[in-house]
Parts: structure tokens; sequence; C-alpha cells
């Protein structure tokens, strides 16, 4: 099995977020706060708890603001001194404790999802094998090392996390004119959706393309699944993706009740 501090993650940070417009108006999704951290920090931190720590970052709207983040990280999260009459800066121990190399890549405003990963992956995959790719919306407890593993066993060129979709709907079940059970937003057990959490062979970027309006959701994975190259890693456990602001107010009830399954503490 490749090491996961080897294989690179693609995190597609560039979209619009549209549905969710009361934050993407002034902030990038991914920088959407879930707690005290954007939910990027999220993402990013459920990666490491399995060993990822090499995140290339595919930047596009309000791209600045992820770049101030995590250029003023250190200085975010430790104590320091600023001396003015020199503008020199002694940080006291760098605590933060992340051991990440973030690498921030502008694939531009309008790009779609397939191409950014094409553009980044060009200048950034380097040699490794293997490379992930996930959104910036998204928040699961899913075993990530162990889909690599199951990733690399099947010898297929992508693996797709899959996960029961949520209802947004209460389910009444129905005998005659009674109503004999109900359950408040069920999941779908007998079906599966995209989870947003992929691992590639090197070879898929020949499915893709530079041009802005590839999109990784459709003919790449299309494609994919057509040559029967295409494996499922199928979760039981927590997913949530963000996507309205029941979302991701949904998201911020689960850290404000000390969940945060996607950190290993706790349920959700």
């Amino acid at each position: 099995m490749p090491d996961p501090a080897d294989v690179p993650v693609f995190l597609l940070c560039g979209g619009l977020g549209t549905r969710l417009r009361e934050e993407t108006d002034f902030r990038p999704k991914p920088m959407v706060p879930v707690g005290p951290r954007p939910i990027l920090w999220h993402i990013m931190k459920s990666y490491a708890r399995h060993g990822f720590r090499r995140f290339i970052l595919c930047l596009g709207y309000k791209g600045e603001m992820i770049r101030h983040y995590f250029l003023n990280y250190a200085a975010m999260n430790s104590d320091l001194t600023v001396s003015l009459g020199t503008n020199g800066v002694d940080f006291h121990g760098i605590d933060h404790g992340e051991d990440w190399d973030v690498t921030l890549v502008d694939t531009g405003e309008r790009t779609m999802t397939g191409a950014r990963v094409a553009k980044a992956a060009e200048r950034f995959l380097g040699d490794a094998e293997h490379f992930a790719v996930t959104y910036g919306d998204g928040l699961t407890d899913a075993d990530l090392a162990g889909e690599l593993a199951f990733h690399e066993r099947t010898g297929l060129t992508g693996t797709i996390l899959g996960v029961h979709p949520p209802s947004r709907f209460g389910e009444l079940k129905t005998e005659g004119d009674a109503v004999v059970r109900f359950a408040e937003k069920p999941a779908f057990d007998d079906r599966w959706i995209n989870g947003g959490y992929l691992f590639f062979h090197r070879s898929f970027l020949g499915y893709l393309s530079h041009e802005e309006s590839c999109t990784l959701e459709a003919e790449p994975l299309a494609a994919l699944a057509r040559a029967k190259q295409m494996a499922i890693y199928r979760h039981e456990g927590f997913w949530h993706a963000m996507d309205t602001a029941r979302d991701r107010d949904a998201l911020n009830r689960i850290w404000a009740e000390g969940g945060r399954p996607w950190l290993g503490e706790g349920t959700a």
C-alpha cells in the first residue's frame, strides 16, 4: 500500500457555492466555519488523522482568503513577539501541531472541477502513482487510509467513496389511511451516492482536460465507469455535506454538542 504521507490530496476550493449565498457572497465556501475553524481545516484534519499530509488546494473564487489563512496560519495559532522597530517576528514555539505541506494553486475563477484537477496535477502531482481528490464542503469519518488500500488492491483507475443519500424529508409508512411508521429524514439504505472522497491512479489524468468546461463528475467519471475502471468503497458511517444554510447549521450543532466524528471525537 502507498504511504498516505506520499499521496497528494487535491482539494477543490474554487466553486461559487451559490446554494449558500448568505455565506459565499463574502468568502469562499471552504472558509465557512464549523465551530471555530473553516470546514476546509476540518477536511484536511480528517485526512491527516489517517496519515495524509500533502495538500494541493485548487483555488478560484475568492481564493485570496484561503491564501491569507495559510500564510498567517502560524501567526494566528502561536504565541509571538513583534518587534515594531525592525518589523521582526519571534515565534515562541509553533504549537499548532500540523505537519502539513500545503500548496495553493490558482486554477481560475470559472474553471470547472475536472479542469482544476488537471491544471494543478500537471504542476504538482510529481511522480506520485496515486492521488486523492475531494471537495471543500463535506465531512466524513470514513477510514481514508483504508479506502486508499482498497483502491490499490482493486488495481482499477479510480475509487469513489459510496455513502447513503440522506433524505431531507420525513418518511411515512402507511396501511390504508393509518400511519404505521414514521422516520424523521431517514437514509436510503439501499442506494449509494458519490461521497466526494476519491482516489485515482495517475493514468486518470488522461480522462481530464484543461478546458474550463471539463467537469469531473460528468464525462471523466462516466467514462471511467463505462470502462469498468471505477470501484466503490462503501461507507456506512458518518457523512455530511454542507450545501445549504441548514447543512451549515447542522454541522455546527454537531460541533457544539461535542460529536465531531470526522475528527475521531464522539459521535454525531
